[in-house]
């Protein structure tokens, strides 16, 4: 056989360039041509018929933008598929170029600055929510339970708050990851705030009414699952609109928002004067009140129906399981709230016995505790306030978050030492002033840290609600590890100092943070 007698495509190609199998042949200086003209660049990247290339690193973009990564897995637009170790993606807001390829703004980082109004529509939400979990927890809830029996009314309290408690665990990550999957036309998050807020106010009235105790259970079951609701949608908000420049000062406003809804329910559960009923009407007045700004000022991005993933039960509740080991950056934020939070409880929990017992106000002061608590409550609240705000907007100047949760973390440790080691009424101001300093500028600039953590921007809300779990945990589990050091471990003294180094743990944690300064 000759040359001539061999196939075009088998043909050595002169000057010493060789045919490979299959009719690929390499062209002078190592180019390599492809079947049908398609012909490789020199360093090896190559480009595919209908002129697709390749990129550096043999990095290749298929036809309709496929593209394929390091390691050869390929990532389709829209879809989510395991990355190999090496190729694990950075959480979003620590991409080169955080959702560049989504083609819809619903799941893009934000860029824009937000506007005052939509900041304010943020905040009255959450003054709302606050003013309907608190206005009970610290008042109604116990007058109702006088109502129906005072000599049980302990017990009746515990069951009521404790299977309120159950359902916010629940609710939280369960709503915000309805909300992430939501297609709304309204956006993804309007509808759960105002869904979450009726279903809450509906039950609050509906509780002014309960007939016995089985009722008053589970209508508050049902208004921690609204207010949750509402809860876990909004603050998913925060980092769907505000850019990571604007998110501490944003932060800090909606802790701010948070204390004050403390405060209002406060004020309504004693304006009523024991009426719980009338009490219970005023919060939901003003859990409606609350959203009424947001629901016309939201700038709520829709989610194309496109872009949100298939509905498959197995894996919708496996992802509540957000892997440290694929995101260890989450997890350590996780572990540091939950701590900051336990230690903080701890040093809350059993305030009004310490001022009894350990302090004597009554004796010293002249003072009935319950009123030493309302005052020390009342200046923690204007501390927190103040310093959400100052916190929140220093570390967007800054640029860092990490150095201010470690000084806040040490804050409210500090706090825990000056009630462990000056048992007086001048203490526990002292006391009360610098836990409200800490744990405001805490609350604005961890969350602003937390966002930037998140895995992705289609979960948003579920994880922020995972997050929330260290919100809501310490409730159960500052009681249990308190009651040892109270009633066996040396007393007050004791119970503060693990406070506060509980406390200290959170701070340490927080350099194992690598995405965020």
């Amino acid at each position: 056989m000759t040359l001539s007698d061999l196939p075009d495509a088998e043909r050595p190609v002169p000057s010493g360039d060789r045919t490979l199998p299959g009719g690929d042949s390499t062209l002078p200086g190592g180019d390599r041509l492809l079947p049908g003209g398609d012909r490789t660049l020199p360093g090896g990247d190559s480009t595919l018929p209908g002129g697709d290339s390749t990129l550096p690193g043999a990095d290749r973009t298929l036809p309709g933008g496929d593209s394929t990564l390091p390691g050869g897995d390929r990532l389709l637009p829209g879809e989510d598929r395991p990355f190999p170790e090496a190729a694990r993606p950075l959480p979003e807001a620590a991409r080169p170029f955080p959702e560049a390829a989504r083609s819809t703004t619903a799941l893009a980082e934000p860029v824009e600055r937000v506007r005052s109004l939509w900041i304010t529509g943020v905040v009255l939400v959450n003054v709302g929510i606050n003013a309907a979990f608190f206005g009970p927890i610290q008042v109604l809830l116990g007058q109702q339970a006088i109502h129906f029996d005072e000599s049980q009314k302990e017990a009746i309290l515990a069951l009521v708050t404790g299977c309120g408690a159950a359902v916010s665990l629940v609710a939280n990550p369960l709503f915000g990851a309805f909300s992430d999957r939501t297609t709304s036309r309204f956006g993804r998050r309007v509808p759960w705030v105002v869904a979450g807020a009726v279903l809450g106010a509906a039950a609050l009235m509906a509780l002014a009414g309960a007939p016995d105790v089985a009722f008053m259970t589970i209508l508050w079951c049902l208004v921690q699952a609204g207010c949750n609701g509402a809860y876990a949608a909004i603050t998913a908000a925060i980092p769907d609109r505000v850019p990571v420049p604007q998110r501490g000062t944003v932060g800090g406003l909606a802790a701010m928002g948070q204390t004050v809804g403390i405060l209002l329910g406060a004020v309504i559960a004693a304006v009523v004067s024991g009426n719980f009923a009338l009490g219970y009407m005023i919060c939901a007045a003003a859990l409606l009140a609350g959203v009424v700004l947001y629901l016309f000022k939201n700038d709520d991005d829709p989610l194309p129906a496109a872009d949100r993933p298939p509905f498959r039960i197995a894996g919708f509740l496996k992802g509540f399981w957000v892997s440290p080991r694929a995101y260890p950056d989450f997890g350590w934020a996780w572990l540091t709230r939950l701590l900051v939070n336990i230690g903080n409880h701890m040093v809350t929990l059993y305030l009004l016995f310490f001022l009894r017992d350990a302090v004597q106000l009554k004796d010293t002061q002249g003072l009935e505790p319950e009123v030493g608590v309302l005052v020390l409550t009342g200046l923690y609240a204007v501390m927190v306030i103040i310093t959400s705000i100052i916190g929140g907007a220093l570390s967007d100047r800054m640029g860092k978050r990490k150095p201010l949760v470690i000084a806040s973390s040490g804050i409210i440790a500090v706090a825990a030492l000056i009630l462990a080691f000056a048992p007086s009424w001048a203490g526990a101001i002292a006391g009360a002033v610098v836990l409200g300093i800490g744990f405001g500028s805490y609350l604005a600039v961890d969350f602003a840290l937390i966002t930037q953590v998140l895995p992705t921007a289609l979960d948003r809300g579920r994880d922020l609600g995972v997050i929330n779990i260290a919100n809501s945990m310490p409730q159960v589990l500052a009681p249990l590890i308190a009651y040892p050091f109270v009633a066996f471990l040396g007393g007050y003294v004791s119970l503060f100092i693990a406070a506060a180094v509980i406390g200290v743990l959170g701070a340490v944690f927080v350099v194992k943070i690598k995405s965020v300064a």
